[in-house]
């Protein structure tokens, strides 16, 4: 059985590949680390890293064996993390954002009653746009979002909102005048583009490449910010399948909103990192859940 430590040292020099690196992120000697590794090594029977002045480099039998053990540490260390949480309760920081200003006030009847629940957890509400929701969950600058499914990689709790589906056209655009529309119109339509850092889940749902029947749906020009893709519309350069709730937030002379009436609905929630299943995670979600649910409120929000 391996120790912790020996464990540790293999799979930071298996990352490192450098002695010198390994030891400065340990706070530990290049010569413990060696005696650490030599030590690994004739447990083994083998050599785990070939060695020569100028790289190192792992073996074939070390990178099998660093590839076996990083799932099995990260699952230890996601184990140990949850048993700090349950024994402290839930304390700290939570970090939350929202995507849209439509998901504020759900997110914010979430925030108040999680702290009325847990008053030692400090709760930081922030916004993120469609270029950094994905990259401020993947880095730990936020904890949780409340975004559109489906929001592919991450872990997800039950929908919170729930609305129709718009097709965003020019203003003098010939489907203007139309009471509603078919998916199939996409087919004959440039379509706007969410930017490519986008979830990949999503935007084959917002921006398909087919239609229903397997009519192949022309791509039109990328937009950075929802705003962006908007004014894109309203220049006649490509429609835009959009919720609901742009017909309230983003009301624009040169846009019109034509309903879809073959769509399914968009739906919007909770979503977050799998590692990151904390306790303080897990109480939000039953917050918002419940924030959603108290009378007087509706479970699911919809936006005429």
């Amino acid at each position: 059985m391996l120790e912790r430590h020996e464990l540790e040292t293999f799979l930071t020099l298996a990352d490192e590949l450098h002695f010198g690196r390994t030891a400065e992120r340990l706070r530990v000697t290049t010569g413990r680390i060696s005696h650490v590794i030599k030590k690994l090594e004739r447990r083994i029977g083998a050599p785990l890293f070939e060695r020569t002045s100028r790289v190192v480099r792992l073996t074939p039998i070390g990178r099998r064996l660093a590839d076996d053990l990083a799932p099995l540490v990260a699952q230890m260390d996601e184990a140990v993390r949850r048993a700090i949480d349950t024994g402290r309760g839930v304390s700290g920081r939570l970090r939350v954002a929202f995507l849209g200003e439509w998901t504020a006030p759900v997110l914010l009847n979430a925030v108040s009653l999680f702290a009325e629940r847990h008053p030692d957890c400090e709760v930081d509400v922030h916004e993120v746009q469609l270029s950094n929701s994905r990259s401020s969950l993947l880095d730990g600058s936020i904890d949780i979002l409340i975004a559109a499914y489906p929001f592919d990689g991450m872990a997800c709790g039950p929908a919170l909102m729930s609305e129709g589906r718009l097709l965003a056209v020019a203003a003098a655009h010939p489907l203007a005048r139309e009471e509603s529309v078919s998916l199939e119109v996409l087919a004959d339509h440039p379509v706007v583009q969410y930017p490519s850092v986008t979830s990949a889940e999503f935007k084959r749902d917002r921006t398909p490449e087919r239609t229903p029947s397997g009519r192949p749906v022309p791509k039109g020009p990328t937009g950075n910010t929802f705003s962006e893709m908007l004014s894109l519309v309203a220049m006649g350069r490509g429609v835009l399948p959009v919720g609901e709730h742009s017909r309230r937030y983003y009301p624009r002379p040169d846009v019109a909103y034509v309903p879809i009436h073959d769509a399914p609905p968009i739906e919007r929630g909770l979503v977050w990192p799998e590692a990151n299943t904390t306790e303080r995670v897990r109480e939000f979600v039953r917050a918002a859940t419940d924030a959603n649910r108290r009378p007087g409120r509706p479970p699911r929000t919809r936006h005429a």
